[in-house]
């Protein structure tokens, strides 16, 4: 990649290759992806190599545990990412779509179509993973990008944009559909960024919660706010705690660093005594810390007392809130206040219970009887994700590629004119 540019010369870039993109047919985005995931694959040893040198520097830093696990590139995740590309390659074009259409009585047919975004801006933290879900998705839906990614994850970052700059110039399109900024010290070019309405059609964030704050309340340019994950399970009175104990465990341990794991877990008074021992006795095999409000303390001597601030944290890691409720209204209650609308579940077998708590909890997506994990735009069919947006304008939970574009009326008409 070449020295970087001024930030208005990138967006200008930025611009100009999405004007060619935009009108590509779809074997010719298709065939681009195919040539960055060879280009990527052909770099995979340097890639591999960056992203160490990353994780090295990120642990002689301190960073915590889950940082250095959204950080890290293993060869599992590398060949995830790029089987990725071949996914959504393999998908139909969202770009083109006729979503509507109508004959007006003076003969005018008019068509609702769907068309690219335009130029997406990224802002995120220390996930090199995100690097190329956020390119591959936007060339797949004809938007340009441009990526600011975490100082942690520099060398990584290097490194995949390099390789993905050079399968788009072997597919002949231009490298720019893909920029990467590297930030200074102040975050000056971050600050810029946001306010580059004059090339930027919007600008997505992804990290943690003072990274999406502070995009949300400087950006000039349109934002979809990508939330932080406060999940919660309510284990309702009438579920089957067996299967209560093994989603708590694989929502709370499989992976406790990202955004879709559970940190909260509400328990229904009357199998409080007997559920928090079976899902405890889970959750002790990985070592999860566990705090609780009175009642939870009452049963288990010793669990520390959960504080207000906890009722409201994000974790990212083998730690987890526990309060019982009398009542299904107090725990929705509960998650309304302290939930980050992203992912929230119940485990039930009452019929009414389950559809009170769909109608009534506020959140991107909403789940009966399975893991919050699942809260993922491959697991959701759409081949790979942006990010979730927790809030509800345009889009709403997994950012996929049907999300990554707008629409457009086109009216054809016969010499028409309005009287």
């Amino acid at each position: 990649m070449e020295k970087q540019l001024e930030l208005r010369e990138i967006g200008r870039r930025a611009a100009d290759a999405e004007r060619v993109l935009a009108g590509l047919p779809s074997m010719k985005k298709d065939n681009a992806l195919m040539a960055v995931a060879d280009a990527i694959a052909a770099d995979r040893e340097l890639i591999l190599y960056r992203n160490k040198l990353d994780v090295d520097a990120g642990r002689e830093a301190g960073l915590s545990a889950a940082l250095l696990d959204r950080l890290l590139l293993n060869p599992q995740r590398f060949d995830a990412l790029v089987a990725m590309f071949h996914k959504l390659a393999a998908m139909p074009d969202p770009v083109g779509r006729i979503l509507s259409g109508t004959v007006r009585p003076n003969g005018l047919k008019i068509s609702k179509i769907t068309v690219p975004l335009g130029v997406i801006a990224m802002i995120y933290e220390a996930r090199p993973n995100v690097t190329a879900d956020s390119a591959a998705l936007c060339l797949k839906s004809g938007n340009a990008v441009i990526l600011k990614g975490g100082k942690e994850a520099i060398n990584s970052n290097v490194a995949l944009v390099n390789a993905m700059r050079k399968g788009l110039q072997n597919a002949g399109l231009p490298q720019d559909c893909v920029q990467l900024v590297i930030d200074d010290a102040d975050h000056t070019r971050s600050n810029e960024l946001m306010r580059l309405n004059e090339f930027v059609d919007v600008i997505i964030p992804r990290g943690g919660a003072a990274l999406i704050r502070a995009v949300v309340e400087n950006s000039t340019v349109p934002v979809i706010e990508t939330g932080v994950g406060n999940c919660h399970i309510y284990v309702d009175k009438n579920a089957q705690i067996d299967m209560a104990a093994r989603i708590v465990f694989n929502a709370k341990t499989s992976r406790p660093s990202v955004c879709n794991a559970c940190e909260t877990l509400l328990l229904h008074k009357d199998i409080a005594g007997f559920a928090l021992l079976r899902i405890k006795e889970r959750l002790d095999t990985m070592n999860v810390e566990m705090v609780g409000d009175e009642a939870v303390c009452g049963i288990l001597p010793g669990v520390a007392p959960a504080t207000e601030e906890d009722w409201a944290t994000e974790y990212g890691d083998y730690k987890i809130s526990v309060k019982i409720v009398k009542t299904l209204d107090e725990a929705i209650a509960h998650i309304n206040k302290y939930g980050t609308r992203h992912s929230e579940a119940i485990i039930t077998e009452n019929y009414a219970s389950a559809e009170k708590f769909i109608g009534e909890v506020d959140a991107a997506a909403v789940y009966v009887n399975a893991s919050t994990r699942f809260t993922d735009g491959e697991e959701f069919g759409f081949g790979a994700e942006i990010g979730i947006s927790t809030q509800k304008l345009h889009a709403r939970g997994p950012v996929g590629l049907e999300e990554l574009t707008s629409v457009k009326y086109v009216i054809r008409g016969s010499g028409q004119i309005r009287e």
